[in-house]
């Protein structure tokens, strides 16, 4: 095998690694996944959990373009939840809690049933680039292993140093050494390179807990899964989660390890992520609360070990011990490990482009924590978006981007490119200026037939989208033609505190009233017989209610994406010279020379660049 050129080389096999590795295979690119343990393949090296708000719209988009993370999910999930389920359909998120060795070993089977795809286990340790271009990968053994394009997906492991109080050693993750070589000669091609910290809570021994102290949080009566294909179901049997608080003796016994945290005594320079915080961090920060949330969350079916999520922490582990013990239901805790911080190596993203290859080495992808993101679920994407453009970049076919307008994941990777990161990047509705077309629910009709159009999504999930596209359709034409009377309508109408109406009108335009939901008028004969007889699922009913009650504010919503769409399609010369425009601010050209964007509209998403800017780059192309 090390004879072979390799059409892609993965180097890493995480969230990240395995989605790019099983992309590439799947296209059809004979593919190779290197990684220091192959029995660490998809490790949660965090919390045993997928999905949450914005990320659930994530790894639902994975799916539906033909990525394995919404089945892996799916099949080993313990609990299922749809989060904000009070408010829009727009923020709706699914989120599962995961078996955390069924995760793992799911991502093994259907890596090692993927065609195309070999495994090799050691440190890679350095690239062989030639005239700027790659050429393949060199391990620690000495070995060079030849390839067209290559993924690099390296985590925590860049350089990683795991910090436990006063203490430091070299790591990837706990128990894991760090990979080396590969930052000093990206530096030497001159990448820039930065540092990042992130944390994670002590994990304990669950039948030292009182359970009966804390509150029972139980997954959705109802549960869903994450998967659009056929190959998963929904959960019969769900295990619950538990919730207590800290207390401000809790704080106390915390404080007192302050001057010992490498948080505070300068051990850690590098920023951790500002929406994951650790424990010393919320108290230090939020020190007019007296209390925060832990939620308690078992790692699998069968194992009596749990992740202590929100008490992320790189405290002395005698300080960790002795706090911990004073939260409700943990008096008599007992440790499987302590919670620890770890730096390590990232690459400021605007180094990249759209496709996520860089700029600097033609051939060269990065995706992930690399980039300076934090989650499974952004690193997942950014693995499948990685791998599906390298095999692209070795067929000679177009590069596959996706645009704000069409997916989290395009959100996510246009910010990262253009605005860069200084802090792990985590994902958020907010971040999204087409959240109401971006829905966990649409996922599979916005990018199931572009997954289909290159190859991943197979012929049957594109006949499953288009069936339940053409019957959630039908149902709103439904809506639209039927008429009710006031007699039918006007005890529900009345009921549910809504003007009742004097003469017949369209179920449409009633529905679309914000006090009525499809439960008041299911059992309505037209309604009730239609869904029996064209036999719809949850999945269309929950479809068609959306697309009658929002269809404002996504028209609305549409109209406003493609002005954004025609700005995109302006595209800017590779090679433009922007100090030739004198009136551009200083600033604009500074910037627009370093980040290079492909379009119009990218350019005006780059901090610095103002309204101004963009009118004279309009103007000079001739707009």
């Amino acid at each position: 095998m090390f004879e072979t050129e390799y059409d892609v080389i993965v180097v890493g096999a995480g969230h990240a690694g395995s989605e790019a590795a099983a992309a590439a295979a799947n296209l059809g690119c004979s593919t190779l996944l290197v990684t220091m343990n192959l029995q660490n393949i998809a490790q949660m090296s965090c919390n045993p959990a997928m999905g949450g708000i914005a990320k659930g719209q994530i790894v639902r988009e994975i799916d539906a373009l033909g990525g394995y993370s919404g089945i892996v999910s799916d099949r080993s999930a313990i609990q299922f939840k749809m989060l904000n389920k009070s408010k829009g359909p727009a923020m709706w998120s699914p989120r599962v809690q995961s078996d955390r060795m069924r995760f793992a070993e799911e991502w093994r089977l259907l890596l090692e049933q993927t065609n195309n795809l070999d495994f090799y286990q050691e440190m890679v340790s350095g690239l062989v680039v030639e005239k700027g271009e790659i050429k393949g990968v060199k391990t620690s053994l000495g070995i060079v292993i030849k390839a067209k394009t290559v993924v690099l997906t390296n985590g925590t492991f860049l350089n990683g140093l795991i910090h436990i109080g006063e203490k430091q050693f070299g790591g990837g993750r706990a128990g894991e050494k760090a990979a080396t070589g590969i930052t000093e000669q990206l530096i030497d091609l001159g990448f820039e390179a930065g540092r990042m910290k992130t944390g994670t809570p002590p994990r304990v021994d669950g039948r030292s807990l009182d359970y009966s102290k804390m509150i029972e949080q139980p997954g959705d009566e109802q549960p869903e899964k994450f998967s659009y294909s056929n190959l998963t179901s929904v959960l019969k049997n769900q295990k619950a989660c538990h919730m207590t608080y800290t207390s401000e003796q809790v704080h106390d016994l915390l404080r007192e390890g302050f001057d010992r945290s490498p948080m505070f005594n300068g051990s850690i320079k590098s920023l951790g992520p500002r929406y994951c915080p650790s424990i010393e961090d919320k108290i230090n920060r939020f020190a007019d609360k007296d209390r925060h949330q832990l939620f308690v969350e078992p790692e699998g079916w069968n194992t009596v070990e749990v992740y202590v999520n929100g008490f992320s922490t790189s405290l002395p582990e005698d300080v960790q011990f002795k706090a911990l013990r004073s939260v409700v239901g943990f008096e008599n805790v007992k440790f499987f490990r302590p919670g620890y911080a770890i730096e390590y190596d990232y690459f400021p993203p605007t180094q990249l482009t759209h496709t996520l290859e860089t700029k600097i080495v033609s051939g060269l992808f990065f995706a992930g924590q690399i980039n300076g993101t934090t989650g499974y679920e952004e690193a997942a994407s950014q693995g499948l978006m990685a791998g599906i453009n390298a095999a692209q970049k070795v067929k000679e076919q177009e590069s596959f981007i996706l645009n704000r307008s069409e997916a989290y994941i395009g959100v996510l990777i246009d910010d990262l490119i253009t605005k860069g990161t200084e802090e792990p990047y985590r994902m958020f509705t907010s971040r999204a200026e087409y959240r109401t077309l971006l829905r966990q629910d649409n996922a599979d009709f916005r990018l199931t037939p572009k997954g289909h159009e290159i190859g991943l999504a197979s012929d049957d999930r594109m006949k499953r989208m288009e069936e339940k596209q053409s019957r959630s359709e039908a149902f709103v034409q439904f809506f639209k033609k039927t008429s009710v009377t006031p007699e039918e309508i006007n005890p529900i109408l009345e009921e549910k505190k809504s003007s009742p109406i004097n003469q017949s009108g369209k179920l449409f335009k009633l529905f679309s009233r914000p006090q009525i939901v499809l439960d008041d008028i299911k059992d309505l004969d037209k309604i009730a017989s239609y869904i029996k007889e064209h036999d719809l699922d949850k999945e269309v009913l929950e479809q068609t209610e959306i697309q009658v009650k929002y269809s404002g504010y996504i028209e609305k919503e549409k109209n406003n994406a493609d002005k954004l769409t025609r700005l995109e399609n302006v595209k800017i010369p590779a090679n433009f010279d922007y100090s030739k425009l004198k009136s551009l601010s200083y600033e604009a050209r500074e910037k627009m020379s370093k980040i290079r964007p492909a379009t119009v509209s990218q350019a005006s998403r780059i901090s610095g660049v103002s309204p101004s800017d963009i009118s004279v780059l309009l103007v000079y192309m001739g707009r």
